[in-house]
């Protein structure tokens, strides 16, 4: 399938999707980052489920009262020792004052549905995904005819291309019509009845339309217009007969949040004036689809072989050595569904990417206190920085809400940020001590604000947008935080996510989940805080901006305590002696200077970095899910662990892969590498951490260092990148163990001195422009200085 494209860049699967009553959740996904599309593979009764990044529903945003004095009555329950009675103050006090809101949830807009007698049987199955283009295939042959349909979403015209052919003329019947999306959750059949209510389908000549009232009076919709070659086309009932034809070409265009009446009209005379082919189509599609595929590329085998997405897992679930072949698979389709599902200008992207499957799905929002962040993670080193701008005006358009949120909860200036939020609603609506009692969700986000100026050096964007926001979020951390009389901070309530202090933990057997978050001095709360003063200090002085706030922060960063270890040499996840680590648990927010954060290293940290491997060295298998051990994973490769890293991708992919490469939560079977709920939803998190992971293992960068290969598993043998980035730069590398040869070209786009950290086991020369010399690191390390557009070349004797 998908001749003369390499295996790394498409999927191919042997079997249709097949969770029963949720095919869905094993479609193949396309997308143009606004428009989603998730193909079934059914041969009778196909089903293409088409989603838009804009659709939302059940929202509800509440009116917060001010009940910013619950906090000195907090702190005074915990300082007698009343952590339960502190734990649940602020959540009780703004539940019994009535408040509520509610996230929304992501709105399936129509089921696009295709059916095909099927009275021969079939066989030669096949259904795929070429990454290189965005298409999505099924074929099949029935006796001696073979079918086949393609699919993608076009990033040139904003539409869905859809093409059914034969080898045979006159060989295609079907019948193609819109559906409302079905629920399998009871508690969304009342809510599915209210919008099926509304729903109206038309036919006019080749054309079908489709139209359905939301809950604030907006209509949404789709328009699709069949082109049959040959053959005859009729309308029966809201539906198109095809018969006895011998290709289809169906193009759908959809509109949400306006009328039928406006979009209709509007849409079929855009569709009217398509008049070129399907491969046409695909190839404007192309010019702006394939240069943010290619903006980084990623080998680790050089078998042309052509492996099914089964046969790989099954390998793998048996131990057998196709890992490496799976994992750049995996990096690949990763950074395909991230492409797909957002873009520049629109929606950052979401736990199910724009392919949700029904109507109130479980954690469907976004999550500030790890997932979000994971998703993102990727991309500035993938070369793919420049979507990390509708992440941040997503969040940058909720600030008004976020102050609103300091002042009437915690009495304080700048910005908290809930951990959960949805288009529009920024207001706490997860009324729960772990969520409500955690302040540091604005700091971490953050990272992610100012890396991409480190990546882009826009001044213009420093100082009107990353600087403005972070200085909030220092406001907030100015009077929120108290000082002891030691003279460091105390800060609490405090949680680190999502875990409870063993010693607070409850006696039974049965899991609860969160029973006491709330604590003193969370680890995670200072490593973020100080990883914020000290970006807004340096960027503050890069642009010549807030020169009186800047020694008051300099001061804040003086009053964040030290880390402290436990006595087994672990470090602290809370820097205070009331709270016990609870290793139990999925998160590892108390990590956070090694990743990811970029505060501590190997080559100057020795002791403490030693502290950070032994605490995830204690984290318990089975309390994990599938993007704990993308995060661990890239935990250990920022430790140079490379078979503990890989360890981790084997165990996410032996328990929370579908088989179209989904990442579910977690195991749903049982097997003990997870945590046993009787749940399982898919959350792509995981398969953007994946990329992250992978990744870390071949290349860590920060704004000083750039080290290759830092955590290389053993059976990673050979491979080669193109096109990574740094801070200042691009690097491409090239490596064979078995022939111990490594080489390495660097491009700097703009001025660059940096460290430059190789394999450790070779000898090297060098050729190029700037300025090289020894480190004090050591023999492997290099520093190097170059002016822009400068290249230099490394290479093993």
């Amino acid at each position: 399938m998908f001749h003369n494209v390499p295996d790394r860049n498409k999927l191919v699967l042997q079997y249709p999707a097949s969770w029963w009553r949720n095919l869905w959740r094993e479609a193949l996904p396309a997308g143009n980052g606004e428009l989603g599309a998730a193909v079934y593979g059914s041969i009778k009764k196909e089903t293409i489920l088409i989603n838009h990044s804009q659709l939302w529903h059940m929202g509800v945003k509440g009116e917060l009262p001010d009940v910013s004095h619950t906090l000195t009555e907090t702190r005074a329950l915990m300082k007698e020792g009343e952590f339960q009675k502190a734990n649940w103050h602020l959540t009780n006090e703004i539940k019994k004052q009535g408040y509520y809101s509610k996230l929304a949830c992501p709105l399936p807009l129509v089921d696009f549905q295709l059916e095909m007698p099927c009275d021969k049987g079939f066989s030669h199955y096949r259904r795929g995904i070429n990454m290189e283009t965005g298409e999505v295939r099924v074929t099949w042959s029935e006796r001696d005819t073979t079918f086949t349909r393609d699919l993608f979403v076009s990033r040139s015209d904003n539409l869905i291309v859809y093409q059914v052919s034969s080898n045979k003329a006159n060989a295609i019947d079907a019948v193609l019509n819109f559906s409302l999306h079905p629920t399998n959750s009871p508690n969304m059949k009342e809510r599915h009845n209210e919008l099926a209510d509304t729903v109206e389908l038309y036919t006019d000549d080749n054309y079908l339309f489709y139209k359905v009232t939301n809950e604030d009076d907006t209509e949404f919709g789709a328009v699709a217009r069949v082109i049959a070659e040959d053959g005859e086309v009729i309308t029966d009932q809201g539906k198109l007969r095809c018969a006895k034809v011998d290709s289809l070409l169906v193009l759908i265009k959809v509109f949400v949040q306006s009328s039928s009446s406006l979009q209709w009209p509007v849409l079929k005379d855009e569709l009217a004036n398509v008049t070129v082919t399907y491969q046409q189509l695909l190839d404007n599609h192309v010019q702006i689809y394939q240069p943010l595929y290619f903006s980084s590329t990623l080998q680790l085998t050089d078998d042309q072989e052509e492996w099914s997405n089964e046969v790989l897992l099954l390998d793998t679930y048996s131990g057998e050595e196709a890992t490496a072949r799976l994992y750049e698979k995996l990096w690949s389709f990763g950074r395909y569904l991230f492409i797909s599902g957002t873009k520049v200008g629109g929606q950052p992207f979401s736990m199910y990417g724009l392919w949700h499957g029904d109507y109130h799905l479980m954690w469907s929002h976004r999550m500030a206190n790890e997932n979000i962040q994971m998703m993102y993670w990727h991309t500035s080193v993938g070369g793919l920085s420049e979507f990390n701008l509708a992440f941040m005006d997503y969040y940058q358009s909720l600030m008004d809400d976020f102050r609103d949120n300091a002042k009437k909860l915690f009495g304080c200036r700048g910005i908290y940020i809930p951990a959960g939020t949805t288009p529009g609603i920024g207001k706490p609506n997860q009324l729960v001590p772990v969520i409500m009692n955690w302040t540091a969700a604005a700091g971490w986000l953050a990272q992610h604000f100012y890396q991409y100026y480190q990546f882009n050096r826009d001044e213009e964007y420093l100082k009107q947008k990353a600087l403005p926001f972070m200085k909030e979020i220092a406001d907030f951390y100015q009077d929120f935080l108290k000082v002891r009389a030691d003279g460091y901070y105390q800060y609490y309530p405090s949680v680190s996510p999502e875990n409870t202090p063993v010693n607070f933990m409850p006696e039974s057997s049965e899991p609860v989940a969160h029973p006491m978050p709330t604590a003193v001095n969370a680890t995670m709360d200072f490593a973020v805080m100080k990883e914020l003063l000290t970006n807004l200090i340096e960027g503050s002085l890069i642009v010549s901006m807030y020169q009186q706030e800047r020694p008051v922060w300099q001061k804040m960063l003086e009053k964040i305590p030290p880390y402290q270890v436990n006595q087994d040499g672990t470090i602290k996840e809370w820097m205070s002696h009331q709270f016990e680590d609870n290793h139990e648990h999925r998160h590892l927010s108390h990590i956070y200077p090694i990743f990811p954060g970029r505060e501590l290293v190997k080559e100057k940290e020795g002791q403490l970095f030693e502290a950070f491997r032994r605490a995830v060295q204690q984290r318990k298998l089975g309390a994990q899910t599938s993007w704990s051990f993308a995060h661990m994973a890239s935990i250990y490769a920022r430790l140079q662990d490379a078979e503990s890293a890989h360890t981790c991708l084997e165990h996410l992919s032996r328990s929370c892969l579908l088989n179209n490469f989904y990442t579910v939560h977690n195991d749903w079977r049982n097997m003990g590498l997870t945590m046993e709920v009787d749940y399982a939803p898919v959350q792509m998190d995981a398969n953007l951490g994946i990329v992250n992971a992978i990744q870390e293992m071949l290349i860590y960068v920060s704004p000083t260092m750039v080290k290759l290969l830092p955590a290389l598993p053993d059976d990673w043998k050979s491979g080669k990148v193109d096109t990574f980035h740094f801070c200042t730069g691009t690097i491409s590398f090239r490596w064979d163990l078995l022939k111990g040869t490594f080489s390495t070209v660097l491009k700097a786009e703009h001025e660059t001195t940096i460290t430059l950290g190789l394999p450790s086991c070779l000898k090297y020369e060098w050729e190029g422009d700037g300025k090289i010399s020894t480190s004090e690191l050591g023999k492997s390390y290099y520093q190097i200085q170059l002016s822009a557009q400068q290249s230099l070349r490394f290479f093993s004797k």
